[in-house]
């Protein structure tokens, strides 16, 4: 009886602890993944993308990409998408972005002629992101149509995927 006990035990224990590392404990921090698509039938693409919530707890899309894939020069691409209703991006105002160190950057607007839609804003990063901390986390400020601007935090894991994404995939 005490056996069987035992047995039932440790089978309880074992599927708590798989359940627990499955779910990956809950931990909040934001890790980006790097992802595929095809662009076309023979042409395998990888972008990064993750969802970062702002102080307002409302989550954002975050997207680096490279564009002009055919071109000898790859703009490096940042998109960031709200939710439909919720903010405003102001186009065509900077992305100013923020390193540990307090040294800010101004990404230009990708949209400025052609915005198509309030809650999605692009940046161009191709000379913004050899210039970052490989390893450090980033504060990104979204100009915001209001003439506020709304603070997201990059996590040092999605810089240095960012940088990866760069330097070894192309």
């Amino acid at each position: 009886m005490k056996l069987k006990f035992q047995q039932y035990f440790w089978c309880c224990v074992l599927v708590v602890f798989l359940a627990l590392t499955g779910c990956g404990w809950s931990v909040q921090s934001a890790q980006a993944l790097l992802r595929q698509h095809h662009d076309s039938p023979s042409v395998l693409r990888y972008h990064s993308q993750v969802s970062i919530k702002d102080e307002k707890g409302y989550a954002w899309q975050v997207l680096l990409f490279k564009q002009n894939y055919n071109s000898l020069v790859k703009e490096l691409r940042l998109r960031l998408v709200a939710f439909p209703g919720v903010v405003e991006i102001a186009h065509p105002q900077p992305l100013l972005i923020e390193t540990v160190t307090g040294r800010l950057l101004n990404a230009s607007d990708a949209y400025t002629l052609n915005v198509p839609v309030p809650n999605v804003g692009e940046y161009n990063l191709t000379d913004i992101l050899p210039k970052l901390p490989t390893a450090d986390a980033l504060k990104l400020y979204v100009p915001l149509s209001s003439g506020q601007q709304l603070v997201l935090n990059i996590s040092n894991t999605v810089v240095t995927e960012w940088q990866w994404l760069v330097t070894e995939i192309d």
